[in-house]
């Protein structure tokens, strides 16, 4: 198997030298290290994206990281934007987070029993997020939002959900649905393994729609418990929303008796620490969030009101448990991570940073006259082979897809890594300094060039 990796690998490679000049960089030991993995798990992986399905090559096998840099099997080092999806605000290897979590495993690493450290990180949080008063630890982002929807399910003693096209919410059985044909259509399932009857208890409607929206409430009056949302879409590029379009949420929840859930795994403490919901001065009823609050260990957490929060177990009817909810290696990383971002100025020099990574990124593209646009909204950024603004996944053009793929190699021949797919987002960490930003500029703009001339078209051309 690893010599047909390797033939497919370096037939590619010679198609691609004729137009960068430029050798791949060694995966020689990724390469074996992935057919020895194929033997143990579906695909070789753990998780899906990771196989470079939608890239060129084999995937990269990672040995370290220490601050905006991971090493790879073979040595390679690259400046990372993927940032474990987004979790790792402060970098790879935080000093402050290793040194918490090594104290606090010189005791022990799982007790199943609460513990202070509990009520440490729940006390950070809460002291200085206004939108929910109570939260509960769990392992996943997933774990939460499957919480929440069962909350918001018992809460209002109503069944059905309504989620969005091209939002995603982890491997909850009820939404992995998309959309059917029609306006409002109950969800049609996206996997094997999930049954219709779970997939009927969901309505999936566009983004940015609102009479599909109003036409929903009319057809299943009294039946709707939730809307769900990313709080920025980020799963499926990064799909910005109007501040009126989520405004709208909020009040047409609230006059059909119906609660608003926001996702915000992905943009919770990472825009800013109320999130999205503060970046839209929305107050959503449930909250999700997902690894960044334990700085990158496995851990979630779902917050709401304390009226609604009474509804769960043992103090409600609504059960949810998880023998590592509240982990205390989990919540000791949690502890210094959410010490550290709270710190005076800090979401606003990161946002900044960021924010001027993308401008340069599109001066450079603009002033070329290439179809490419960046998305960007606190520190997350997504790169789109477009010149059109981009708010539902349908407005993403598939073909483009083989442009990130050109670009994703020479990314990584330069060394900057990227999540090995052109629907997902980027992430800009503290750790990113000016130096390093500086040069995965150049390693950007030598890649866009390209991209662009490997299509056979000069940039006027692109217009």
């Amino acid at each position: 198997m690893l010599d047909s990796l390797k033939k497919i690998f370096n037939s590619e490679d010679e198609k691609m030298v004729s137009n960068t000049g430029k050798p791949d960089i060694s995966r020689e030991k990724s390469a074996e290290l992935y057919e020895k993995a194929q033997t143990f798990f579906p695909g070789g992986v753990n998780s899906p994206v990771r196989a470079f399905r939608s890239v060129y090559g084999t995937p990269l096998f990672i040995e370290k990281g220490d601050g905006c840099f991971i090493w790879d099997a073979d040595g390679n080092q690259f400046i990372d934007f993927c940032c474990s999806w987004g979790p790792l605000i402060l970098g790879h290897n935080n000093p402050k987070i290793r040194e918490k979590v090594g104290e606090v495993m010189q005791r022990g690493m799982s007790f199943g029993a609460p513990t202070a450290l509990e009520n440490e990180l729940a006390e950070l949080i809460l002291k200085n997020n206004k939108l929910i008063e109570k939260i509960r630890f769990v392992s996943s982002g997933t774990e939460a939002v499957m919480s929440a929807i069962r909350l918001a399910r018992g809460y209002t003693k109503r069944d059905k959900i309504l989620k969005f096209e091209g939002c995603y919410h982890g491997h909850v059985d009820s939404l992995l649905v998309k959309a059917g044909s029609g306006l409002v259509t109950f969800g049609e399932t996206s996997s094997a393994g999930v049954p219709k009857s779970f997939a009927e208890e969901t309505i999936v409607v566009p983004l940015n729609d609102r009479n599909a929206i109003e036409e929903a409430f009319r057809q299943f009056p009294d039946q709707i418990a939730a809307i769900i949302i990313e709080g920025v879409p980020a799963n499926n590029g990064l799909l910005i929303q109007d501040k009126e379009f989520v405004q709208f949420l909020r009040e047409i929840t609230s006059s059909n008796g119906a609660l608003l859930i926001f996702d915000e795994v992905i943009t919770g403490f990472r825009l800013g620490f109320e999130g999205a919901a503060k970046h839209y001065d929305i107050k959503p009823d449930i909250i999700t969030y997902g690894k960044i609050l334990g700085g990158g260990m496995p851990v979630g957490a779902y917050g709401a009101s304390a009226s609604i929060m009474g509804n769960i177990s043992p103090e409600g009817p609504v059960y949810q448990a998880g023998t590592l909810s509240g982990n205390p290696v989990a919540m000791a990383a949690g502890i210094a991570q959410i010490s550290e971002v709270l710190r005076s100025g800090f979401y606003k020099d990161l946002n900044r940073k960021a924010e001027e990574f993308a401008e340069s990124i599109q001066r450079f593209a603009s002033a070329r006259n290439y179809k490419f646009k960046v998305f960007n909204v606190g520190s997350i950024f997504w790169f789109a082979f477009t010149d059109k603004d981009i708010r539902k996944a349908e407005d993403i053009d598939p073909s483009s897809m083989e442009k990130f793929k050109v670009l994703h190699r020479e990314l990584l021949n330069r060394g900057i890594y990227l999540g090995p797919s052109g629907y997902e987002v980027g992430f800009v960490s503290a750790a990113h300094t000016k130096t390093e930003l500086e040069k995965a500029k150049r390693a950007i703009f030598e890649a866009l060039d390209i991209v662009f001339r490997s299509t056979g078209k000069t940039p006027s051309e692109d217009r």
